[in-house]
């Protein structure tokens, strides 16, 4: 029994590649953002330090947002869903179509989604920083816990899959501007700006839900805007993708098959016309052509003899000639004796006739 090893190809070693390279990254932000899960003290005093902060900038509060959302449970629940589960799915969504369509915007894209989460990661180790659901003074609902659905546990401490003292910046808004950004220099539909609606929908559903302030989303934007002047924007022709090859100048049409019979059946009808007309100009060595050979060939003196070898196979014509008189007799030379084209006929020359019609 033979066994058979299949290698994967040039494509599906890149792909595995880049699933490796994504998943580590995340791994490692994942792992980075739980070393600070035990700075309780120091995460609420940033909190109240943000709060008063955006109440010194007349900053909207977030309780206003949060109203709009209680007014309905089905709307808060459905703001807690989409908050646990639109926001990593719709990101990875955007990774897979654009390694598959737009793979020059998708290097772009996960180079600048890995400075702004290193970005975020150091941010989060430097300044923990509890929500606002936590903090006291804000008066809010964790909306998570009373509504559902909840990523995370009752208690902060004792959840140890998330790291809840890392609002700052926030990573769901970050991410989902990111995502709008792409999708509007990937694709040039008229409607691509409507993208813009992720990210707004992201930034109410964050802060609405008590998950985030509104100076997460800010620094977020900010931390975004530095990662996108630092990665240079890629060029129509880094895709080799279908939009990149329909953006490209169309070749001509070929000719339709009418047109190419049309042609056709015009170039067979002017070849015989050629044909009469080259027949004048190059007739077969050894046949007289009279009117060319007396184009060409000069007149010789009466008189004058002409060697018998010189005369060509074909006997020379005698006209007779009806009235009385003498009687004149033409015949053709060949050229050659007379300075004209070797092949051709001679001139035509007047020979003189003895009495009694004979030479």
């Amino acid at each position: 029994m033979t066994s058979h090893t299949t290698t994967p190809t040039r494509p599906g070693r890149r792909l595995i590649r880049e699933l490796l390279l994504v998943a580590g990254l995340f791994a490692v932000y994942k792992a980075g953002r739980m070393l600070s899960t035990g700075r309780t003290d120091e995460a609420f005093r940033n909190a109240a330090r943000v709060w008063d902060a955006e109440r010194a900038l007349h900053l909207p509060g977030e309780g206003a947002v949060q109203r709009l959302l209680l007014h309905s449970e089905g709307v808060v629940h459905a703001a807690n869903t989409y908050y646990a589960a639109v926001h990593f799915p719709a990101t990875v969504l955007f990774l897979v179509w654009l390694y598959l369509r737009r793979p020059g915007h998708y290097l772009w894209t996960r180079r600048v989604l890995t400075v702004l989460t290193g970005a975020a990661l150091v941010l989060h180790l430097s300044f923990p920083l509890a929500p606002p659901r936590m903090l006291g003074a804000a008066h809010l609902v964790d909306t998570g816990q009373v509504y559902g659905p909840t990523v995370y546990r009752a208690a902060p401490d004792a959840d140890t899959v998330a790291n809840q003292f890392a609002a700052m910046p926030s990573l769901h808004f970050g991410w989902a501007l990111m995502l709008a950004l792409g999708m509007i220099a990937a694709t040039r539909s008229r409607w691509r700006a409507l993208w813009l609606l992720h990210p707004l929908a992201t930034l109410l559903v964050v802060v609405g839900t008590a998950n985030h302030y509104w100076a997460d989303a800010a620094v977020a934007t900010l931390l975004l805007g530095a990662a996108l002047l630092l990665i240079p924007r890629p060029t129509a022709r880094t895709d080799t993708g279908a939009e990149a090859v329909r953006t490209l100048p169309r070749p001509p049409r070929p000719a339709t098959p009418a047109a190419t019979r049309t042609a056709t059946a015009l170039a067979r009808a002017a070849t015989p016309a050629r044909s009469v007309a080259l027949a004048g100009t190059a007739a077969p060595a050894g046949a007289a052509n009279p009117t060319r050979a007396a184009a060409l060939a000069p007149v010789a003196a009466p008189g004058s003899a002409v060697a018998p070898s010189r005369v060509p196979a074909v006997a020379p014509a005698r006209v007779p000639v009806a009235a009385p008189g003498p009687v004149v007799a033409r015949e053709a030379a060949p050229g050659a004796a007379d300075g004209g084209p070797p092949g051709l006929p001679g001139p035509v020359r007047a020979l003189p006739v003895p009495a009694g019609g004979e030479r």
